[in-house]
């Protein structure tokens, strides 16, 4: 006879509270603490722009707060309406949000060349079209997943999805927006059980259309020119890559102090956009930067563990697409500031100003927080750890593996 597991009254006492507020309380706050430091280092890194750009030194502190409310409403309604539900308004989203996307074209703010935003750039559709593109691929992916490997029903019609959302964004330009989507894609079709022929095929596809906008596009080219020449020297770096880089050396371990960084005046280029993580570094030093990395690396893993729990693979779906979203763009935003990644553009997750931004992370929250609470019902246990992402994928060395039937247990 095998020993039986040692609950301690404790560790079941936290387990029952987390159920009777079925949430998942790790997250949380995970995603207090990342929302409360975005908006100090907003504070800190946008006085000077904002009155450059507003004549008000704290217009775009305010705005960014008034934005963190709306997102807090937000993600509380999304997380206790069952997501089920959003399949009744997937047709409208998707439509309202290519609506979006060619409305911007047409009569959105142009900033450094781009035509991208509304409302003097705190409303950018393309944040919109990364939020409801995950959502939509994992329904509809969910609603084909047994016939996915038919290329005219898998490959051909998610090419199509991708194509219309990444097409409109690459007209604005914006090739980080794009080249998300992508990604993102590639990602829930891998997970909702595509077949790698097809994944590999569509991979060569978006890798040969990156290289002709690289060949269409000058200034997509001049950045990846760039990013090569860091790589060989860091001193033939871009402008941006060197004054980030002076952030970071100037931070050191411990920072110059909260508001005490001097980049942010003279010469890096948008500091409370997508050079904060720049800001992040110079003030609060490599402990600053360490705690970031570990804030996203924990936003991932109860990510990962709220899919690995969920009743359904939708709910899989939904939360590992959204969690992978927002961890992907943070990797990009930071490994771009240290001239790992090429600068694209990308925004730091909860940290970087603008509105759009911050509703629509806080909306993925919000779904995932709900696909967190529909995996807590009739169940007081810890879940079941893997199982559902094997069920995930469809697959175990080739063979289907059948789901670990949850057990409810009632009370007496």
């Amino acid at each position: 006879m095998g020993e039986g597991t040692f609950v301690t009254p404790e560790h079941k006492s936290s387990v029952q509270r987390a159920l009777r507020l079925r949430l998942d309380v790790p997250l949380l706050l995970i995603v207090i603490t990342l929302l409360v430091f975005g908006l100090l280092m907003v504070f800190s890194s946008s006085p000077d722009y904002s009155n450059r750009m507003f004549g008000e030194p704290y217009q775009m502190f305010q705005r960014q707060v008034l934005w963190a409310v709306v997102g807090v409403v937000v993600a509380t309604v999304l997380s206790v309406i069952d997501y089920h539900l959003i399949r009744r308004f997937l047709v409208p989203m998707m439509g309202g949000t290519i609506l979006l996307l060619l409305a911007v074209l047409l009569t959105g703010n142009e900033s450094l060349g781009s035509i991208r935003s509304f409302l003097g750039g705190s409303v950018r559709p393309s944040e919109l079209a990364k939020l409801v593109t995950v959502i939509y691929l994992a329904f509809w992916l969910f609603a084909r997943k047994d016939e996915l490997n038919q290329i005219s029903i898998g490959l051909v019609p998610m090419g199509a999805i991708l194509g219309i959302t990444g097409g409109l964004i690459l007209a604005q330009p914006d090739f980080s927006a794009a080249g998300t989507i992508i990604l993102l894609g590639i990602l829930l079709f891998f997970l909702a059980g595509g077949d790698w022929r097809q994944i590999v095929l569509v991979t060569l596809g978006a890798v040969l259309m990156g290289w002709l906008v690289a060949q269409v596009w000058v200034y997509v080219g001049d950045r990846l020119e760039s990013y090569l020449a860091t790589l060989e020297n860091p001193l033939k770096s871009s402008p941006h890559v060197q004054r980030a880089m002076e952030a970071v050396v100037r931070g050191g371990f411990f920072g110059v102090g909260l508001g005490q960084a001097t980049t942010k005046f003279t010469g890096l280029p948008l500091p409370p956009n997508d050079s904060i993580f720049a800001v992040v570094a110079e003030e609060t030093g490599l402990l600053g930067m360490t705690l970031v990395m570990a804030l996203f690396g924990g936003f991932f893993w109860r990510g990962w563990v709220i899919a690995s729990r969920a009743k359904d693979q939708l709910g899989s779906l939904l939360a590992i697409g959204l969690t992978g979203w927002i961890t992907m763009e943070a990797i990009f935003n930071m490994a771009m500031i240290v001239g790992i990644f090429p600068v694209a553009g990308n925004s730091l997750p909860f940290f970087s100003a603008g509105g759009s931004s911050l509703v629509m992370t806080m909306a993925a929250v919000g779904i995932i927080m709900n696909v967190a609470r529909s995996g807590m019902e009739g169940t007081v246990d810890e879940g079941r750890p893997f199982s559902a992402v094997v069920d995930l994928w469809r697959r175990n060395g080739g063979r289907r593996v059948s789901r670990t039937r949850r057990v409810e247990r009632t009370q007496d």
